[in-house]
């Protein structure tokens, strides 16, 4: 059957914005700039509204659907490997998220690596949660989704609650995350022509940038969620697409979340790309999963 006309001319876009990102030479806050593009992807969802807050020291951005239960809540990460993207490449893409879950979103704006190095970006994710919590939501009542690092810090934000005995996010939404940070899979190099965002070289780019203390190990749990213990972890969602540079850990961490019994489903995108859900309401395979995710959402929050 093969993908829809929009999917090819969102591969294509994605195509042109790395083309553009990768000219040698560039500041990085050009880079940036470039990356935040992304967000024309998007359409802007119908009936949600915007409201930028401050949770607790991090910027964050609430996308509101019209007719969201006040009960519950989203905390969304973005794309861009630590490095890159913020609140406005993402802002869209939530929106729609939420609108699908009938959940507001927060929007998290955690800090960037060079700059800010790993721990900084679960750091600020705890922080914005913790933030949540205060605003009276209950953990059960709150959703973890992201794509990307995103996808990584949806996962390992209820990981790192569990381990200190707290109780975690209700639902987990992870897309096309990173959990390998061995960069060892072999789909890596099998989908570089596939893949339209991602290539080992910005890969290895970005883990440079993120993870800069000499003495890490890129196995560690808490970096390569792949292969964190799992137990307890709430019903997961994980959504990647089968194009992608990440495809293999992606399928991986599925068969791990098998493993631990963990609540979850995995949907592999056919022919799908990385952070996919950019494509959110012009490409109908993106607005068929982000369906999904939401009715995941609704599902399992305040279960």
């Amino acid at each position: 059957m093969g993908i829809s006309t929009e999917a090819q001319q969102f591969a294509q876009f994605l195509e042109s914005v790395r083309a553009k990102a990768s000219t040698p030479g560039l500041d990085l806050a050009v880079v940036r700039d470039i990356v935040d593009t992304h967000a024309s992807a998007s359409t802007e969802p119908e009936g949600v509204t915007y409201a930028e807050v401050d949770a607790d020291g991090v910027p964050a951005l609430w996308a509101i659907p019209e007719g969201a239960d006040p009960d519950k809540a989203l905390l969304h990460f973005h794309f861009g490997g630590s490095v890159a993207a913020s609140i406005s490449s993402d802002r869209k893409a939530a929106g729609h998220i939420a609108k699908a879950a009938g959940a507001r979103s927060l929007v998290v704006g955690f800090r960037l690596a060079p700059e800010h190095p790993h721990p900084a970006q679960i750091d600020d994710a705890e922080t914005a949660y913790r933030w949540l919590l205060a605003q009276g939501y209950e953990p059960r009542n709150i959703g973890s989704t992201g794509h990307s690092i995103g996808g990584t810090l949806a996962v390992a934000l209820p990981l790192r609650l569990l381990a200190k005995g707290e109780a975690a996010p209700g639902a987990i939404i992870s897309i096309s995350p990173w959990t390998d940070l061995t960069i060892s899979n072999p789909k890596v190099d099998e989908n570089e022509e596939l893949d339209k965002m991602l290539s080992r070289d910005i890969l290895e780019q970005f883990r440079a940038a993120w993870l800069q203390d000499p003495g890490v190990d890129f196995t560690d749990p808490e970096i390569s969620i792949v292969n964190a213990d799992l137990t307890g972890l709430p019903p997961t969602a994980l959504h990647y697409g089968e194009y992608e540079a990440l495809a293999g850990e992606g399928a991986d961490f599925g068969r791990r979340l098998a493993d631990f019994k963990v609540v979850s489903e995995v949907r592999p995108l056919p022919e799908g790309q990385h952070s996919f859900i950019l494509g959110a309401g012009r490409v109908p395979e993106v607005d068929r999963a982000i369906e999904q995710m939401g009715q995941w959402l609704r599902r399992h929050l305040g279960s």
